[in-house]
């Protein structure tokens, strides 16, 4: 390759020499390590460097990122970023690149698409230089011992998808900067230090997933939340009070989880619960929930797990739900339900819990002077009257009223 390049080069020289014999301008070569270059004219080269400040490539600005976080790492036990060195960034671990125009000779070659650090033990922080990834779609930190805040920087990351800063650290208050990633569709801040309210604005994105459990969130959950399309929402052990939002009951048909568990919550459970017929798992047990059960829940015909343990619910336990096809987990215990059908005794075994509460004829009950003063006995729940079949089909006329109702006016003057 080499010897064709200079090969050529002589044969441009011949040319241009040839060329100046005979003409009266002048005529000049440069070669060079970028090549070769040629002017005519009366004088002298005028721009000897036609491009003094070439463009930085993607790489070198992952390049740069990269060794600006490996120096904020203080602890690597396992030698993870071992391989950290050099300017191949693609050659690092837990570092992936693709190439976006692979075949079609894409002048700017592979960027990093990813970054999977789960499990590796890193002590350190992160760093607003992460920004200059702008091409990550996935950024994985799960179980590591990062700590400090989340860079407002990373609101610049517009192709991340998936963020992952579960089982580490960090700390401060809800970090909106997360919810200003214009395509961030998985967001895992799990296990973390995280304290204060949550922003209204987490239930009007579209985020598939949201995990927020084991932090130390606090205050009511927006009234909101019915707007998230999200089909998994965990708030679990955190300090949310307050009641459940009466939107959790028109919340996007997508959902197939949510869970409360291990909260302050109080109230009653909303009746357009019902509407999540596509719901497997409910878990709202270890709250201060009160007033009997919506006879609504006997519309999760898609529910396997359903949780209500450790609460002050009492009344009946509405006898249709024990008959779900799809229930396999149902926990009521340590709650103040004062009935029970012949079809939920029957089924009082394996999957199904109903000890400490106050059902007559049943073993491992409360003692009777717990149950001669119910909790909440005055609280007036909502609630739809009538049979399944009823109940389901009142609610799903009311929400397509109100879907109906938040439609705009159409345009009489098209």
């Amino acid at each position: 390759m080499k010897k064709t390049w200079l090969l050529a080069s002589l044969s441009l020289l011949q040319v241009i020499a040839t060329q100046a014999a005979t003409s009266s301008e002048g005529i000049g070569i440069g070669i060079g390590g970028g090549g070769v270059g040629v002017w005519i004219g009366g004088g002298p080269n005028p721009n000897p460097n036609p491009n003094p400040n070439p463009p930085v490539s993607k790489l070198q600005r992952a390049y740069s990122a990269l060794q600006t976080w490996k120096s904020a790492i203080k602890e690597d036990p396992l030698m993870v970023l071992e391989s950290w060195v050099g300017t191949n960034v693609c050659a690092y671990k837990g570092v992936y690149c693709v190439d976006p125009k692979e075949g079609l000779g894409d002048p700017n070659g592979p960027v990093i698409a990813g970054i999977d650090l789960n499990n590796g033990n890193l002590q350190g922080t992160l760093v607003k230089e992460l920004s200059l990834l702008t091409d990550l779609s996935l950024l994985h930190l799960n179980s590591n011992r990062f700590t400090g805040l989340i860079p407002l920087s990373l609101k610049d990351l517009p192709s991340l998808i998936e963020l992952d800063l579960s089982n580490n650290g960090f700390s401060g208050p809800f970090p909106t900067q997360c919810l200003l990633i214009p395509n961030l569709i998985y967001l895992d801040l799990r296990f973390n230090n995280f304290y204060g309210p949550i922003p209204e604005d987490l239930f009007n994105k579209r985020l598939d997933a949201i995990f927020l459990n084991n932090n130390q969130f606090s205050g009511q959950i927006p009234p909101n939340m019915g707007n998230s399309p999200a089909s998994v929402i965990n708030l679990a052990n955190n300090r949310f009070s307050g009641d459940i939002p009466f939107s959790f009951g028109t919340i996007g048909p997508r959902l197939k989880e949510i869970l409360f568990i291990n909260n302050q919550l109080t109230g009653c459970i909303p009746e357009g619960i019902g509407l999540w017929q596509d719901l497997q798992v409910l878990d709202v047990s270890f709250n201060s929930l009160m007033g009997q059960l919506p006879n609504s829940l006997s519309c999760l015909t898609e529910i396997e797990v359903l949780n209500l343990g450790h609460n002050k619910l009492s009344g009946s336990f509405p006898d249709v739900v024990c008959s779900l096809r799809t229930l396999v987990n149902l926990s009521v215990t340590n709650n103040f339900f004062s009935g029970l059908s012949q079809d939920c005794s029957s089924k009082r075994y394996g999957g199904f819990d109903f000890s400490v509460n106050c059902i007559p004829g049943l073993n491992g009950q409360r003692p009777e002077p717990e149950c001669s003063l119910i909790p909440g006995g005055g609280l007036n729940c909502l609630r739809l009257p009538g049979a399944r079949p009823l109940v389901c089909g009142l609610l799903v006329e009311t929400q397509n009223q109100k879907q109906e109702t938040a439609r705009p006016p159409k345009n009489p003057y098209p």
